[in-house]
């Protein structure tokens, strides 16, 4: 069975070392680099399936790698792991397209852990099942699992994977109301209720890619003072995509 790649973006050597040892140890193939401006390349060559990602980095700071990466289409997991510990940081870091955020001090098992979870959660564990290849999300929007694919009418829509996570889990409740917590604990697997914000954040993100109207949204819609629910929106609703990206 081939290892999962794990790059490495820290510039604290005795940092990067603890984390190397620790993903070996887990029994992943792990990469460091220690600058802003070497992991485009890094990622072009080793092709990891999640990266670990500094914020405080030399010539290029974690947030701008991360813009980076995801406007040179890589869609890899990214999860943050830096001293800034405020829940501003942590959504902007969220915003810019990280899927997860850990603070320094951190635990190399809780990393660990975070990796599992992600990478479970984004599909490179090939868990997904046959008879959930095809799934009709609401309306024109279409989901494929088993592919990562979701389509609005015939156009196929990029969506980073935590975006593509928080889709399914709507998608496998359409119709119920989630509470923001069930969210988070659904998608992130947090339970405590501080992070709450980052679920808001990421409705925003799935809204502007797959609403017709962000600001008048037919598909994910919210529940004031509880959550979202995935809703199938009426016919005389739903727009062409020809149309939305008019």
């Amino acid at each position: 069975m081939t290892m999962q790649k794990i790059l490495v973006v820290e510039d604290d050597p005795s940092i990067a070392k603890l984390i190397d040892f620790n993903l070996r140890t887990a029994g992943y193939e792990v990469r460091c680099v220690y600058e802003g401006d070497t992991v485009l390349p890094a990622c072009a060559e080793f092709q990891p399936d999640l990266i670990v990602l500094d914020l405080m980095l030399p010539r290029i700071d974690g947030l701008q790698v991360c813009r980076n990466l995801r406007s040179a289409k890589f869609n890899m997991p990214i999860i943050i792991l830096s001293a800034l510990s405020d829940l501003s940081d942590r959504i902007t870091g969220l915003d810019n397209g990280a899927d997860d955020y850990m603070t320094k001090p951190f635990s190399p098992q809780e990393l660990v852990s975070r990796i599992k979870a992600v990478l479970r959660r984004s599909g490179t564990l090939q868990e997904a099942k046959d008879d959930d290849a095809i799934v009709l999300v609401a309306g024109n929007i279409r989901l494929s699992p088993a592919s990562r694919e979701v389509r609005v009418g015939d156009t196929l829509i990029e969506l980073s994977p935590k975006e593509f996570e928080l889709l399914h889990y709507l998608c496998r409740h359409r119709g119920r109301v989630m509470t923001r917590g069930q969210l988070l604990q659904g998608v992130w697997n947090y339970s405590y209720s501080g992070e709450t914000r980052i679920v808001d954040v990421h409705i925003s993100h799935l809204r502007e890619k797959i609403e017709p109207n962000p600001r008048i949204p037919e598909y994910i819609m919210t529940v004031r003072s509880v959550g979202y629910k995935l809703a199938d929106p009426p016919r005389e609703r739903q727009t062409p995509i020809a149309d939305m990206r008019a």
